[in-house]
């Protein structure tokens, strides 16, 4: 597959809000592909296609904990439960993180990349990504809704 370019703050690209995909065919599975390659070469946990200059509603997730990395069309949030204080980044704001408040718990419905309907429990970690993928469709940026005064930069790290 290829890795796609990924757009960063100030694209207005990442303010539009996505349109749904009506049917999940040859170019969404490869948008799909694609999306998974590029977020693993930048180790993200999350890519939405806004972020590869696509506006369809499509996310892809990968906690890197053995478990397949969910692909998924027209992701919705039908349910949250509680709320966690985490840190947050996006790969479309390099290097960049800031505090949030997120629910601990969600219930999320998308299709996956066969057109089917799937159920999502989602807690901690999984939960958070599903939030900020999902808000990333409707131009919302994480930087929107942290905790004001708490975005900092981190120096990358240099390979010797």
């Amino acid at each position: 597959m290829a890795i796609r370019v990924v757009r960063e703050n100030g694209d207005e690209i990442l303010r539009k809000k996505s349109r749904i995909v009506e049917k999940v065919d040859d170019k969404i599975i490869e948008l799909i592909e694609d999306m998974l390659d590029t977020m693993h070469k930048y180790n993200g946990v999350g890519l939405a296609a806004p972020q590869v200059g696509v506006l369809k509603r499509v996310v892809v997730i990968d906690l890197y904990d053995g478990n397949e990395p969910l692909k998924l069309v027209n992701p919705i949030i039908v349910k949250t439960k509680g709320k966690q204080e985490v840190e947050e980044g996006c790969l479309s704001f390099p290097n960049q993180y800031a505090k949030m408040i997120r629910p601990e718990e969600v219930i999320a419905e998308a299709l996956n990349e066969k057109g089917e309907k799937i159920k999502i429990k989602a807690k901690g970690l999984l939960a958070q990504a599903l939030c900020h993928e999902i808000e990333h469709l409707d131009g919302i940026l994480f930087v929107d809704n942290m905790i004001p005064g708490t975005l900092e930069y981190v120096e990358p790290q240099k390979n010797n």
